[in-house]
């Protein structure tokens, strides 16, 4: 919301002295958010005030036809050379040549002008110059040049009811060092979208006084003016006045489109700009339909779905069920409080105007400005909430500036359908604020501060009866009406008190597992990164997931922030593609990326209820809110492209593979104290030759999926614009939280010495070196304390279709050094056990 101060001072006795930069502070001190001051046309001028005394129209080779103008800017400033004639007419006294490109001015009329040494907006300095043949002296000024507007159409033409003759200083009149306040308005303060909240909160401030010359009494219902009819409770109040005989060529006065343009508004037409500063000053929105397109009484309803209308923007919108609409008998003509319809705009022959000013459900005017994507100023003070009592208040001010303005005449008939709403009473203890805000607030202050606010006062017992004004919907509560007090009082004076916080039991076994695995991949090398919780329906396209996927069974969002990415995702691994992208498009190619967050299954598909704040929901109504939260599981994920290790003097590069997605997951499992195994699988959206299923093993001996890890398929990488053979895992943590050991104990350690064993055995080519290992780790019993993985061979030296696989082998014992005997055993008895299996044949 932009207030100028000018506009401020018309409804709260201002001093003089007060500055924007002071009004701003006080404001913020009371819970506004002042973003800017701004000081409209400060540092312009010195201006004059100059009179058109004649000019010639000079076509110019370029195209262009500029103006030989003479004007008179009074004798004080009368040039030391008079400038050259026009067509032979004499040139009196005060009269200065200046060439001028615009063409919007006559012989007569008064003009801003720039004379030579005059600063214009941006800093730029006037000189007399010689152009287009002449010696121009200074500059006839547009809006934009004096910064106090973007108009460039045409320069500045002053009404003779100025009162300003040349040689005038017109700054005043410009509203030149007039300063400007915008403010952010919190949802919790609709009643700021005006001047007219903003200067109630500007008396409270400054402790002056506020006088609201809203007349805030609404008649009975009365059907005399135009018919209205309301069919929907989502319209409380709707008032219709109207204007008959306006002049279609009127336009609106410089003082009006200059408020307009300062508030952030672009003035139109008379009766647009009418609406738009009714609604500005009062907080009420109103809109003007042509009553000669008006096809029978005005009914307010919901839509049919499916129903469409031709908006002023002239795009044809569907409309939804939920839609709030202003209707007559040719069908929709505008959606509540979002925005009217084409049909009935008034347009440059309009001379008879229907007003509508109406309170409409801020919430189905919230959905409805979101579903259609039409946010206005409108839409924004509806949604909001706005003052249902100045409804008919807000249509008069408009009508009788039409009828002023334009010429036009005011209906004796008109239609109030509707009521004002009534408003929630409360009941509070004077007492009260001083107990919440820790701050001592004598009862006689806190009755002064809510009624300054407009809240009606009854004072008994210790207690006050409380009832909000008309435009303080957020006052329901006795916290709210603390808030109140406190925000008046002043936030910086309420001291700041920390709590002392209860003793804590510690970080969750969830949480302990979740942080020991994140530092452990940080410390493996692994960069983790955040990425927001949405997801598109082609990303899943784009993983080649099969149609009965799991993972396609997404959770889509009522209002998303982007339409394109309208789901919550079912994986952790598109996110991080895009974060490969934006990384590898700026050079950075090589990466480890991890993420640790929810994924989000659809559940049920229930829609959650949505209990009022009133009191606390029932038992039942958190049940049914409980069983609509889809399940979320906890997922870990990577995406690994480039090198792992750079080129260097120790040797050649080391790109990142598939090795390092498996030790991803190993180094994760081994944080929380879990073991991993490995089987080979074909599993979306990885390469089927280079993927690996990851299993663990629960409390109960069942193996349990955790995950999968290897190389990304290729169409996969070509569709999400990653490197080739980009690598990636992504598993359960929830999983893994599960199996983790409890107990917090730590192993025996054997002081006695290791024992090392080799084996290598050739099997089958189908026959994966997980599943190999895993027949040796339980043939080999107690005694293994590790093995690994140390060589594969193909060649000539076996046979076609197999392979050998090396391992090392470490035994040892807990009590005792073993024996030459204990330890052929063991290793013999897990060669046993991989011959009884997959018919391995050990190597020489």
């Amino acid at each position: 919301m932009r207030a100028p101060m000018s506009w401020l001072r018309d409804w709260v006795a201002l001093p003089q002295t007060v500055t924007g930069d002071e009004l701003a502070q006080a404001l913020v001190r009371a819970g506004l958010e002042v973003e800017t001051v701004e000081s409209v046309g400060g540092g312009v001028g010195p201006l004059v005030v100059g009179r058109v005394v004649d000019f010639v129209d000079e076509p110019q080779k370029n195209g262009k036809i500029i103006r030989w103008c003479h004007l008179d800017v009074g004798a004080a400033q009368a040039p030391d050379v008079p400038p050259a004639p026009v067509e032979g007419r004499p040139v009196t006294a005060g009269v200065r040549g200046i060439i001028c490109g615009a063409h919007n001015f006559a012989v007569g009329d008064l003009v801003v002008v720039g004379l030579p040494g005059t600063v214009l907006a941006g800093g730029f300095t006037l000189s007399s110059r010689k152009t287009y043949g002449h010696i121009s002296d200074g500059m006839i000024c547009a809006e934009d040049e004096l910064g106090i507007g973007v108009d460039h159409s045409g320069i500045i033409v002053l009404p003779e009811s100025s009162g300003l003759v040349p040689g005038d200083d017109p700054a005043a009149f410009l509203g030149l060092g007039d300063e400007v306040l915008d403010i952010n308005v919190s949802p919790d303060m609709a009643y700021c979208m005006s001047i007219r909240g903003l200067a109630r909160e500007a008396g409270q401030a400054l402790g002056v006084p506020f006088t609201d010359v809203v007349d805030r009494s609404v008649p009975a219902p009365v059907a005399d003016g135009y018919p209205v009819l309301l069919d929907d409770p989502a319209c409380a109040l709707f008032v219709a006045v109207g204007v008959s005989g306006i002049d279609p060529s009127a336009q609106s006065p410089r003082w009006l489109q200059r408020r307009l343009t300062m508030a952030g508004m672009r003035p139109i037409s008379l009766p647009v700009d009418v609406t738009n500063y009714v609604m500005l000053e009062v907080g009420q929105p109103l809109h003007a339909y042509d009553a000669s397109k008006l096809r029978g009484p005005i009914v307010v309803r919901k839509a049919v779905e499916g129903e469409t209308i031709v908006t002023l923007d002239d795009v044809k919108r569907t409309l939804s069920a939920d839609d709030l609409l202003i209707t007559d008998d040719s069908g929709p003509i505008g959606i509540a409080g979002v925005m009217g319809g084409a049909t009935t705009e008034c347009d440059p022959n309009t001379t008879d105007i229907v007003l509508e000013a109406a309170a409409f459900d801020p919430a189905t005017v919230s959905r409805a400005m979101r579903r259609h994507g039409l946010p206005s100023e409108a839409s924004k003070r509806f949604e909001r909430g706005t003052d249902p009592a100045a409804t008919y208040a807000a249509a008069h001010l408009a009508a009788r500036l039409l009828v002023e303005l334009g010429g036009g005449v005011l209906a004796s008939a008109e239609t109030v359908a509707g009521a004002v709403p009534a408003m929630p009473s409360q009941t509070m203890a004077t007492d009260l604020p001083s107990k919440i805000l820790g701050l001592e607030v004598p009862a006689a202050r806190v009755v002064e501060i809510l009624r300054a606010s407009g809240v009606e006062v009854t004072e008994a017992n210790g207690a006050v009866e409380l009832l909000p004004p008309t435009w303080r919907r957020d006052l329901r509560d006795p916290y709210d009406y603390v808030e109140e007090v406190g925000r008046k009082i002043g936030f910086d004076e309420i001291p700041s008190i920390v709590p002392t916080p209860p003793a804590g039991r510690g970080l969750t076994r969830a949480q302990v597992i979740r942080r020991a695995v994140t530092h452990a991949l940080a410390d493996a090398g692994f960069v983790q990164v955040l990425q927001l919780p949405f997801a598109s329906g082609d990303d899943l396209d784009k993983l080649g997931l099969p149609a009965d996927d799991r993972r396609r069974a997404t959770v889509r969002l009522a209002n998303p922030l982007a339409e394109t990415s309208p789901y919550l995702r079912t994986m952790l691994l598109p996110g991080l593609f895009v974060a490969v992208q934006r990384n590898t498009s700026r050079g950075n190619d090589d990466l480890a990326l991890f993420e640790a967050g929810a994924v989000f299954r659809a559940g049920s598909g229930a829609a959650a209820p949505m209990p009022g704040v009133e009191q606390r929901p029932s038992d039942a109504e958190l049940a049914a809110i409980e069983a609509a939260i889809p399940p979320q599981p906890w997922h870990l994920a990577a995406v690994l492209t480039g090198d792992w290790k750079p080129a260097g003097w120790t040797g050649p590069a080391e790109p990142a593979s598939w090795r390092q997605a498996l030790a991803f997951a190993d180094v994760a499992a081994g944080a929380a104290g879990v073991e991993v195994r490995r089987e080979a699988d074909d599993h979306a959206p990885f390469h089927p030759g280079r993927c690996a299923k990851l299993l663990v093993t629960a409390a109960d001996g069942t193996e349990v999926l955790f995950g999968h890890a290897g190389e990304l398929h290729p169409l996969v990488c070509r569709a999400f614009g990653l490197p080739a053979r980009t690598a990636a895992a992504e598993v359960s943590l929830d999983v893994l939280i599960a199996v983790a050991p409890g107990g917090g104990t730590i192993g025996q350690l054997s002081p006695h010495p290791v024992a090392k064993e080799d084996v290598a055995l050739v099997v089958d080519e189908t026959v994966s070196a997980g599943e190999l290992q895993a027949a040796l780790v339980a043939g080999a019993g107690e005694l293994l304390e590790s093995i690994r993985l140390f060589d594969i061979y193909r060649g000539s030296q076996i046979a076609d279709g197999s392979k050998s696989l090396a391992y090392a082998l470490r035994f040892r014992a807990p009590d005792r050094t073993l024996k030459d005997a204990e330890i052929a055993a063991a290793r013999d008895a897990a060669v046993a056990e991989a011959v009884r299996q997959f018919g391995a044949v050990q190597r020489a």
